[in-house]
């Protein structure tokens, strides 16, 4: 038994961060500097009363509204998000509660990042293919700005905010899947957020205290090592791609479009001219969002079918990489 992806929405918060914003805050980066360094011009950002289970829900009922057949026979919510509403109870179960679905489905939450998205697909094909779910809701769904130092223009300038849904159904016609999957957690200091845990972050990241960063400590603090993040993605990006289509029997040339994390315009295109992916083929679509993490990769599928860049036969690649470190890439049929 296969499984197909049947439809892909996202909801944004109405809030919005633009690089004009940004560069009265820090005069030393012009809009200029900002859009030629992330190929991002604005984010969304949720307001101060607007959690990760409200855009989760949005999100739903947005796909529902559009594909209202898709509501029924939901057997299995699986909720990303590494910023859930609470420490417990999850949000997948709260998500559940206020869409109204059935008290007599499975509901778990992932906490991953930037792979999430593909991680979450292989763990809906797992449950379709031993038959434990046949329609999956799958949502993407985070708030990082929350996470971020308002002083900190590394990160604030890169994430915004945002939550997807996806319907995965079973079907046997597409049972094709391949998917690799990857984690190196000897980088887990690379992207934390030192403060607001159980345990403080600066233990495993000394270099995340906002004083060492010469930052006034917020609550959460979030930390990036950019260039450790940059390296590792050139090292395990290419090669994830190399193993998909030698799992799947295929060349470069025959897959017709290619889905990465939007993590940045500038890792994004060194990542296409390293691998030597022709730019019709790859598609990006961050210039209005900025990074939302779990988020990007079905954001970008849902923008890439409203573009007609992404029409049902096609194959796809999609390739997750990030926090964690984190690393998952799928091969599918749209």
């Amino acid at each position: 038994m296969g499984m197909r992806i049947r439809a892909v929405e996202y909801y944004l918060p109405p809030g919005t961060l633009s690089n004009n914003d940004l560069s009265a805050s820090f005069p030393e980066w012009s809009v200029e500097k900002i859009s030629a360094k992330t190929g991002i011009r604005s984010r969304h950002v949720a307001s101060g009363d607007e959690y990760s289970s409200d855009l989760a829900v949005r999100a739903a009922e947005k796909c529902f509204a559009a594909r209202p057949e898709l509501r029924n026979d939901v057997d299995y919510v699986i909720v990303c998000s590494q910023t859930s509403d609470f420490v417990l109870p999850g949000i997948a179960g709260i998500v559940q509660d206020r869409l109204g679905l059935p008290t007599g489905i499975g509901a778990v939450d992932i906490n991953l990042g930037c792979s999430g998205y593909v991680y979450a697909l292989g763990l809906a094909k797992g449950l379709i293919e031993s038959r434990q779910a046949t329609r999956i809701l799958l949502i993407t769904s985070d708030t990082y700005t929350k996470l971020l130092n308002e002083r900190d223009k590394s990160v604030r300038t890169i994430f915004g905010d945002g939550a997807t849904a996806s319907i995965i159904d079973s079907d046997a016609r597409h049972d094709g899947f391949q998917i690799v999957y990857g984690t190196d957690g000897a980088g887990a200091a690379s992207l934390i957020v030192p403060g607001g845990g159980i345990r403080d972050g600066r233990e495993i990241q000394p270099s995340a205290d906002a004083a060492a960063r010469q930052l006034d400590s917020g609550q959460f603090d979030l930390y990036m090592d950019g260039p450790d993040i940059f390296n590792f993605t050139l090292r395990v990006v290419p090669q994830s791609v190399n193993d998909l289509l030698e799992r799947s029997g295929l060349e470069k040339d025959e897959v017709d479009l290619f889905v990465f994390h939007q993590a940045n315009a500038f890792m994004l295109d060194h990542l296409r001219r390293k691998l030597d992916i022709p730019k019709e083929r790859f598609f990006l679509s961050l210039e209005e969002t900025g990074n939302t993490v779990s988020s990007t990769i079905p954001i970008a599928l849902a923008e890439a079918v409203r573009s007609g860049a992404l029409v049902p036969g096609m194959m796809v690649m999609l390739l997750g990489f990030g926090v964690g470190l984190s690393w998952a890439g799928m091969l599918l049929k749209w």
